[in-house]
Formats: C-alpha cells, structure tokens, sequence
C-alpha cells in the first residue's frame, strides 16, 4: 500500500509574513481572541487550514500550528483563537498591540464545503471551535442558510464555553454542552449529536469536527455508523507544517500514512486511526 506520507505532491510557494498584533479580547478562562494585521495572503485563507507561527524566545526552537479564526482580506488581517497551555501561547498571551510575529501560510487542506441544500453539523470541543466558527461564518458571508448550520460545542463546565455570544449572532441553531451540567445540555456533546442523526431532524446532514482526539474518534464512529460524511480536522506536533520533517504522521485505515500539515488537517471519517 502507498504510503502517503512520502507521496510528492506540488507545493504552493510558501510565503513568511511579519504581522503585527491590532486588537486582542480577553474570552475568559484562558482563552485569547487575538488579531494580527499585515498579512498578506488573508484572502487565500480558508477554514481548516492554519498558520505555522515563530517565536524569537529561548527554549520555543520549533514554530506552533495554529487554526484560523478568522481572515479579513481587505484589512489582510487574521484571527487567532488560543488558549494558554505553553510556552508559546503565554507569549502570545502576553504580546502588547503593536507586537509582531512571524506567520507561515496558510497551511494545510482546508474543509470541504458543503452544498448549500446539505445541513452542516459542526461538532466543537474546548479549543477546537475556532476553525468551525471560522466555516459557519465563512458559510454565512457566502450566502449559506445559517438555519443549516448547527454549532454543537462542548466542554467540561460552563467557563469552557466561550465566545458563546457571537457564535449566537450569527443565527444558527447553538447546542451547548457540559460535563457538568453547568451549562447546556448535560452530558457529551456527542449525544445531541447521536439523538440529532438517530431522529433525522436535519436534512442531508455532513458533519465537521475539531476538538480532543477522544471526542474526534467519537465523532468518527458516530458519523461511520450512521453513514453520515464529514470531516475531522485532526491536531498533531507540526516542527516544520509543510510536509517535510514527518513529524505529523498518522495511520490511515486503507494503509499508510498520512500528513496532518499537508493531505490535513481536514480528513474525511473513516480514513484516520484514531
């Protein structure tokens, strides 16, 4: 079986851009909206896909694979959603407007988009709802039905949904869920997603998710088992982000591997070993 991994493909000229911090939000709970101007290729940005950023600090010698928000191209601007877990991100945290950084991209295969007859249920976990508030709105900009779009989003408590009012503002039909009860449904956030398929509520349904690798398997066996398309953008240590380090490689079900940074992060369900 081919390995996909070491399969040529034609790359597109990667381009490292200079951008510099213009506006930053505090979501709360750790979690940063943070928006960079100066980006020159913000109108090739597309949902799933991600910026490799560089830090000029001590100890950070790999560059950090983040997903795109947002991109504005008349403003060539770019929004990273994070939330502080490393070295890296702290220093984003701690960036000042007028700060700079480094970003290489954009990266990887972005999501497919859906038809505009078919109902997108977007299965978000923790910090994996940037790149699907970044579909939804990119949907909706483009003339999408935002009553075809459903958000579900989970976390462990009401303090890990955050954002929760733009992602309202933008009309669909919000699905928050908790571990604890504190806010939403209690539970999963995979079961209103079980309950949604089991009940055929949603016309011709595809399905997108990014989160915790043991939600995104979840997903995976749930979109399997109702036969259901869609697409998992998965996570993984990115030390170059354009195919040429391995560093990225996951099992594929037909054999071989795979790239996260270059044939991801968006992968079809039922073509990844989670």
């Amino acid at each position: 079986m081919k390995n996909i991994a070491m399969k040529r493909t034609t790359m597109k000229p990667i381009v490292s851009v200079d951008v510099e911090l213009t506006k930053r939000k505090d979501l709360k709970n750790d979690y940063l909206s943070l928006t960079f101007s100066g980006f020159n290729r913000a109108r090739q940005c597309k949902p799933g896909q991600f910026v490799h950023i560089g830090f000029n600090i001590a100890g950070v010698f790999y560059r950090r694979a983040f997903s795109i928000a947002g991109a504005n191209a008349s403003e060539q601007s770019l929004e990273i959603i994070l939330k502080v877990v490393g070295r890296g991100s702290r220093y984003m945290a701690n960036m000042k407007i007028g700060d700079s950084l480094n970003f290489l991209g954009p990266l990887g295969k972005p999501f497919t988009i859906p038809r505009k007859s078919q109902t997108a249920l977007m299965v978000a976990g923790g910090v994996g709802y940037p790149p699907l508030l970044y579909l939804a709105n990119y949907l909706i900009e483009r003339g999408w039905d935002p009553k075809r779009i459903v958000f579900f989003y989970g976390g462990q408590g009401s303090p890990d949904i955050v954002d929760r009012a733009r992602i309202k503002r933008m009309g669909v039909t919000f699905v928050p869920t908790t571990d604890d009860g504190s806010f939403g449904f209690h539970g999963r956030v995979t079961t209103p997603l079980v309950q949604a398929l089991a009940d055929k509520t949603y016309q011709s349904p595809m399905i997108y998710s990014c989160g915790p690798e043991a939600m995104l398997k979840a997903v995976d066996q749930i979109g399997t088992e109702f036969e259901t398309p869609g697409e998992l953008a998965l996570e993984a240590p990115m030390p170059c982000g354009f195919g040429i380090c391995l560093g990225c490689v996951v099992p594929l079900r037909a054999g071989g591997t795979a790239r996260v940074c270059q044939e991801g992060p968006a992968f079809a369900i039922g073509t990844v070993k989670l």
